[in-house]
This record gives structure tokens, C-alpha cells and sequence, in this order.
């Protein structure tokens, strides 16, 4: 793959020690960069180390310490229904199946598939708005809608390479397939796309 070659670092940016840090981290990654998030979770998890510390926090203790990454009242409910569901449901483990994840209040098949690849060893397609936007524009879907996208690229992307695909589109999507103003001037897929094809 030739973004493959062009990224050869492509990975999960949000830095996290085990499946519970990676889950908390990407709830908070929502509408917040990736760089922002790791600011806020290091004394985050120093002062909440487990699904079952974070369950006992006050919302307006954890609203004050997320609250640079945006949208902090929403993201402070998710995360302590999400731990608390974990402590209830699954004895303060986070779980390791699609069906077990999205049965947490506050995650859906986007965050399970980011904490099943890089956790669990099952690899998934990360539809997030990079991969969204970077796969409806080289042709690789049509769709809209998240899980429509994943299940369609589930038929084209082999399942071992579907974490590793999803970083390597999603850094391809920062660098240069921009929203507003793509680069496609120096993209190496230019001539398989599209959009660069019909427009630039």
C-alpha cells in the first residue's frame, strides 16, 4: 500500500499503559485533538488509575480536569457511567468483545474498535471524520454513516490490517487529504483517487 510506505509510523496516538487509559482517553479525544488529550491524562490516571477509582469521582471534580478537551460536561457523564458500568458489569475490567464494549454507556463501535485493535489483538476499521472523509474521497465508499462505512470497508480491507489501515488513513487525512483545502498536489495516491482526480 502505498500510504503504508509513506507512513510507516502510523499509530495510535493517544498514549495509554492498558485497555482502561486507551477507553478513557478516547472518549475525551472526541471534537479534542490527540495532542490535547495526553496533556490532560497523565494526572488524570495518576489520580484515577482504574475503572474503579474513576466510578467514585464527583462529576464536577472530573468536569475541572477534562475540562481543556472540550465538551466536558458530556464527556464527565460517559466516563463515569462508562466505569461504572464496568464495575458493575464486568468486576472493573475492561471488556475485550465488540458486543461486551458498546453495551457500556457512552461507547460506541468507533471507541471499541480503537480499544479492540490496540488492546485485545482485533483489529478493526476506526471510522473517525479523517478515515470518513479520506475513504469517501478516493472511492472506497459512498456512505454517510459510520457504521455503514465500517462494515463496507470490512469487505474490502483483510481483518488483520484494519487497525494499522485505519491509522495509516487517518494520518493521511492530517497531513494532507485537509477538509477544507486537501493537498492533493502532493498526495502519492492522487492518481487513485476520485477526488484528486476530478478536482485538482
Amino acid at each position: 500500500m502505498l500510504l503504508k510506505r509513506e507512513y510507516p509510523d502510523a499509530r495510535c496516538m493517544l498514549d495509554h499503559r492498558d485497555a482502561y487509559e486507551l477507553l478513557t482517553a478516547t472518549i475525551l479525544a472526541a471534537q479534542c485533538t490527540d495532542a490535547r488529550v495526553n496533556e490532560v491524562t497523565p494526572v488524570l490516571f495518576k489520580r484515577y488509575p482504574t475503572s474503579k477509582a474513576l466510578a467514585k469521582v464527583k462529576p464536577e471534580t472530573l468536569e475541572e480536569l477534562i475540562r481543556p478537551t472540550g465538551f466536558f460536561r458530556q464527556k464527565t457523564r460517559s466516563l463515569l457511567s462508562c466505569a461504572k458500568d464496568i464495575v458493575e458489569k464486568f468486576a472493573g475490567e475492561v471488556p475485550g468483545t465488540m458486543e461486551e464494549l458498546t453495551s457500556l454507556r457512552g461507547v460506541g463501535r468507533k471507541t471499541a474498535n480503537v480499544v479492540l485493535g490496540e488492546c485485545f489483538g482485533a483489529p478493526g476499521i476506526v471510522v473517525d471524520t479523517h478515515l470518513k472523509r479520506v475513504t469517501n474521497r478516493i472511492g472506497l465508499t459512498a456512505q454517510s454513516d459510520a457504521d455503514k462505512i465500517e462494515f463496507e470497508l470490512n469487505d474490502l480491507i483483510a481483518r488483520k490490517d484494519r487497525t494499522l489501515f485505519s491509522h495509516v488513513i487517518t494520518f493521511h487525512g492530517r497531513a494532507v487529504c485537509a477538509a477544507r483545502k486537501p493537498r492533493c498536489g502532493e498526495c502519492v495516491i492522487r492518481e487513485l483517487c476520485d477526488y484528486g482526480q476530478a478536482y485538482s
